[in-house]
């Protein structure tokens, strides 16, 4: 019998399978380091329930780092919460999964009669018939069993008795639990319902999973439906990973169970913005810059009307507010701003302007956003020297500088610059032309005790089908410690569009605010 768990638990058990299904993601692999990582921030940092770590029999490579992982969280008696993809193969899979140490097995069958006889080429008894010999043997090699029905979804548009049939020979034994994929992202949230209410009536007492896929842009419907149905189990990924559009994104579903549910989480929100950012770094795939909760641009009001009813009563804030994320709220500057946007910068950045020059400050905003270009947070100063014609006082100067790159040879950068008119200078080698230009300035300002910021982020923009000669746009975010900042440099030099960037990070960071009055 499977073992029993209440259907409407309070909380709902997030199973993460980023570095299973995740990493069939085109173009990602994880080496056994970032692995044990994502791991590590998972389980003890966001405090997901369980993580499906990879599949048995893909690698030696695979082997030796799924051990590891498995031996690390095992000392702090967190084992029983990793699990391992297995498969129909003769025990093959339960014998990989118990030589790495492993405790728990997600075995791999076909829900639907589709899929058994066209990919297996098999009668539906004789694959049922496989798949009980495998669960028994699991179970004697002291593993605990959870089942995959593969292409659930299709099995319960084609044939429900084939649906019914399997799950109740597998119920025979006392699995922990009946995963369904909806494989090819085919359901609606009513049509998921429809079968969760059939699975339910036909096996009281079942505990089930849920795993979902994106095809149609549904998946987080279908999660909350599930969830709103009694589900035990969702299946995420990290920033929805996953073959074709993905699976169900771990923040997202998250957020709605918690807001839209009566159900909660144990998942730490507040994580998991630092662990979007993470994963997105390993995988080399970046985030949409609207995807909800870890977008870049998700908390930013570009509307003026918006800013201000926020200024009045956070009339335009809902109930995602950054703060839960560990992120904050910003006001983007351009042509659609208005007098409260202004004002809500002016105040993140400590500066008090009489009304007029606020007026003048606007009209330069609106004529910059004409002409597309972006405005930060960070430009607002050296606009307002130029509103109020004083010009901003330039606290470094970049007197001379070399770099040179020569193959055989590290780049290497001798600069001489002038920091609040003291006169310094230094040289580094780098991993690149723009690394080894930092170390030396880096050296350089240590001279004076200056410490400047981490880089978070560094991007280059070309025009489309730009020149070689064509401008160059390098847009860098800092770490300041309080919240990112973003500057700019343009030129038709890469290396010198950084380094106007840096050069005007400094500005900010350490350079006299412009006159108020």
């Amino acid at each position: 019998m499977l073992k029993k768990k209440e259907r409407f638990d309070k909380y709902v058990e997030i199973l993460d399978t980023t570095l299973r299904d995740g990493e069939q993601t085109p173009g990602v692999a994880f080496t056994p380091l970032e692995k044990e990582q994502i791991v590590s921030s998972l389980l003890m940092k966001a405090h997901v329930d369980r993580i499906e770590i990879g599949s048995a029999r893909i690698s030696d490579g695979e082997k030796e780092a799924l051990a590891a992982i498995i031996g690390k969280v095992d000392k702090k008696g967190g084992a029983d919460r990793l699990e391992i993809l297995g498969f129909v193969d003769g025990g093959k899979s339960i014998d990989w999964v118990c030589e790495v140490g492993g405790k728990v097995i997600n075995l791999l069958c076909k829900g639907s009669e589709h899929h058994c006889r066209i990919q297996l080429k098999k009668e539906p008894q004789e694959h049922f018939d496989l798949v009980c010999r495998e669960i028994e043997y699991a179970l004697k090699r002291g593993l605990t069993v959870n089942v995959y029905l593969e292409d659930w979804s299709g099995g319960m548009r084609e044939n429900f008795a084939y649906v019914y049939e399997i799950t109740r020979r597998i119920l025979e034994y006392p699995v922990a639990r009946i995963m369904l994929p909806d494989t090819l992202g085919i359901l609606t949230p009513e049509e998921l319902s429809k079968y969760l209410d059939w699975m339910y009536s036909a096996f009281p007492g079942i505990r089930l999973d849920f795993h979902g896929h994106n095809d149609y842009g549904l998946v987080s419907s279908n999660s909350l439906a599930a969830v709103k149905m009694g589900i035990n189990a969702i299946h995420t990924t990290v920033n929805g990973l996953g073959e074709r559009t993905g699976n169900q994104s771990l923040c997202e579903i998250v957020a709605l169970i918690n807001d839209m549910s009566d159900r909660k989480t144990r998942v730490a929100e507040k994580q998991l913005f630092g662990l979007s950012r993470l994963v997105q770094t390993f995988s080399g795939k970046r985030v949409a810059w609207n995807a909800p909760i870890v977008g870049g641009d998700v908390f930013t009001q570009t509307c003026g009307v918006h800013a201000d009813g926020d200024k009045k009563g956070n009339l335009y804030a809902n109930d995602l507010l950054p703060e839960r994320f560990s992120r904050k709220r910003n006001y983007a500057l351009g042509k659609l701003s208005g007098k409260a946007s202004i004002d809500k910068n002016l105040e993140m950045l400590g500066l008090d302007l009489e009304k007029n020059v606020r007026e003048k400050l606007l009209k330069e905003i609106v004529r910059l956003g004409d002409k597309k270009k972006s405005v930060t947070p960070e430009d607002l100063p050296f606009i307002i020297a130029d509103v109020l014609r004083q010009p901003m006082q330039e606290v470094i100067r970049f007197d001379k500088y070399a770099i040179h790159t020569q193959q055989g040879m590290a780049p290497f950068a001798r600069i001489e610059i002038n920091f609040k008119g003291r006169d310094l200078a230094a040289e580094s080698h780098g991993d690149g032309g723009y690394d080894a230009f930092m170390k030396a300035l880096r050296k350089a300002l240590r001279l004076v005790d200056v410490k400047l910021p981490k880089l978070l982020d560094y991007e280059v923009r070309i025009p489309p089908g730009g020149a070689t000669d064509a401008l160059v746009g390098t847009t860098i975010t800092w770490d300041t410690g309080e919240r990112p900042m973003v500057t700019t440099g343009v030129d038709s030099d890469q290396l010198l569009a950084a380094m106007q960037a840096t050069q005007k990070m400094i500005n900010s960071l350490f350079g006299n605010k412009p006159a108020t009055h």
